[in-house]
């Protein structure tokens, strides 16, 4: 996945005590968002780790996905690694699930029981059983399920809608029965908030890489697809979702993702770019990336060049792109890298003297984005600062240490990404 929104962790918290107000008419909420490494509320949080060891391991992870192969299946996203969670309830009496959120595909699937082959799961599996508001999808004819999706099929001994080889890039899958039930977020400023009859996969077959032996059951997709939970909420939300994802440097302070009227990104500094749907990604045109005066170009061969994702920790360029921009950075720096090529351009950082890396800005077709150099070039330890942008063989992607401290706003309805200058701590 490569992954909205995303490759864009989100958390919508259930309050079981507080009955949910059902979701008819269109409405805006605001939920938080919980950073796989560095949140508290996270079941991968270790305590004992500095916050060098969490960024190592998140910056390793992103490492292990990009080199995975790209090859065209039957859904696929481009470097799954997802830093961020997702918690919501299923069903009637609501359920809580806890999963990946990824705007790099469409599917919201979660572990079913029973379970064919399933990854090991430290939470109860969701037991379709149990919900009164839970209906497979019937297959009228065989061409039912394809109307939703091209990815379903329908079973030929249920004759139930059901998905099959549902694959990612790093090798994790899904396979399952497609379903409705209602769904329950949870609200940062109001009740919780129940939407009907959400379709979703219930997974019979599952692996999920990286994940295995935690309370994570399944993938919150909010891609571009027609199953994805942002275009399934479209119309109750006028299509737009947003979200404010807070600097390294704050952690463990919550990110935010906004829905509906609160996901209207507004003010004088608000850039706005043309925003391309293809293959559940969310494409932006880049026109070129400047470093201290000099100009990288580039040209698309196609509409859309460079996938927008919340889950991807790091930036990719194509290589031969980044070797000019890093030459350019390392003239500007003057000074000799403590490391480069395999671990990426590293400096060495000394105690009480700041370096003046130089402004990175990426400039999109009528968006110009500026990247502070607190953002470009992180700390990996106490005396190793590295740069965030990385070269890459398969498709670029602007990933989520370079959004930033960026108020993101997405709106379906009128095919585009804004982009404001936000303290993410204050939202």
């Amino acid at each position: 996945m490569a992954s909205i929104l995303t490759t864009f962790t989100l958390s919508l918290l259930f309050l079981s005590h507080i009955s949910a107000y059902i979701l008819t008419q269109p409405t805006g909420f605001t939920v938080d968002l919980i950073h796989r490494e560095h949140s508290p509320l996270s079941p991968f949080y270790n305590p004992s780790l500095t916050k060098f060891d969490r960024l190592h391991n998140t910056i390793y992870r992103s490492k292990l996905s990009s080199s995975s192969p790209n090859t065209i299946g039957s859904q696929l996203t481009y470097f799954f690694l997802q830093d961020y969670l997702m918690q919501l309830s299923i069903g009637t009496p609501p359920f809580t699930v806890l999963g990946v959120a990824d705007t790099g595909s469409d599917l919201i699937w979660t572990q079913c029981y029973p379970c064919t082959n399933c990854f090991n799961q430290t939470s109860p599996f969701f037991n379709p059983k149990n919900s009164s508001t839970y209906n497979n999808i019937p297959c009228n004819n065989h061409k039912t399920c394809e109307a939703i999706d091209s990815s379903l099929t329908c079973g030929s001994a249920t004759n139930f809608c059901q998905y099959v080889g549902y694959a990612y890039g790093d090798h994790s899958f899904t396979n399952g029965d497609l379903a409705v039930d209602s769904f329950t977020f949870g609200s940062t400023s109001q009740h919780p908030i129940s939407v009907p009859n959400i379709k979703f996969g219930c997974g019979r077959n599952n692996s999920l890489k990286y994940f295995v032996n935690t309370s994570v059951s399944g993938i919150i997709g909010l891609g571009g697809g027609n199953l994805s939970l942002i275009n399934q909420l479209k119309y109750l939300i006028h299509g737009k979702f947003s979200y404010c994802l807070v600097s390294i440097h704050d952690q463990p302070k919550t990110s935010k993702i906004s829905l509906g009227r609160n996901a209207v990104v507004k003010g004088n500094d608000v850039v706005s770019t043309t925003m391309i749907t293809r293959d559940d990604h969310f494409y932006l045109n880049l026109e070129k990336i400047t470093v201290g005066g000099y100009s990288i170009e580039f040209k698309a061969k196609v509409e859309g060049n460079i996938v927008i994702d919340s889950g991807t920790t790091l930036t990719y360029i194509p290589s031969r792109k980044y070797r000019h921009l890093e030459l350019k950075v390392k003239e500007l720096v003057g000074e000799k890298p403590a490391s480069e090529g395999a671990d990426g351009l590293c400096y060495q950082k000394f105690e009480g003297r700041d370096r003046n890396y130089p402004k990175v800005t990426f400039h999109f077709t009528g968006a110009d984005v500026d990247l502070p150099s607190e953002i470009t070039f992180i700390e990996m330890s106490k005396d190793l600062e590295c740069f965030t942008i990385r070269p890459t063989n398969d498709d670029a992607i602007f990933g989520n240490m370079s959004q930033m401290n960026l108020l993101v706003g997405y709106d379906l309805v009128k095919g585009e990404v804004s982009f404001k200058p936000t303290d993410c701590t204050k939202q």
